[in-house]
């Protein structure tokens, strides 16, 4: 066994507490810590999860990038989803926001209430 293994992705967010609520509803996580200004959560049986800290300086990310040099998307979560239609309305019902931009026709790219890019992708024939 490796000594070490990801434990999380951490986001920063105006406040933690609504971008973990968001992700919560829309992955179906449960919350494993709970602090003034940090929330972990993941799924319930265990594994990887995600973790937000509030971020009084957070400055949205921005996709896509407009100019070299200025600020840009650092990463992105990609989620695969079996239906990308209705994960998409309900993504977008829960508090998401639709890209400008749709590269591709099995993904789409949405942003989370404090504007981090994520996608929703479904898996095609091969």
């Amino acid at each position: 066994m490796s000594p070490t293994k990801l434990s999380a992705v951490v986001l920063d967010a105006p406040d933690a507490h609504r971008l973990a609520d968001f992700y919560m509803r829309l992955l179906g996580f449960v919350v494993r810590t709970d602090e003034s200004d940090w929330v972990a959560i993941g799924p319930p049986g265990g594994g990887t999860g995600l973790s937000f800290q509030t971020e009084p300086e957070y400055v949205p990310p921005v996709w896509p990038t407009r100019r070299p040099g200025e600020q840009q998307m650092m990463l992105h979560l990609d989620i695969e989803v079996d239906d990308l239609h209705s994960e998409t309305a309900r993504a977008l019902a829960e508090g998401a926001r639709l890209a400008d931009h749709q590269p591709q026709d099995d993904v789409r790219v949405l942003f989370d209430p404090a504007g981090h890019p994520f996608c929703l992708w479904v898996r095609t024939a091969q």
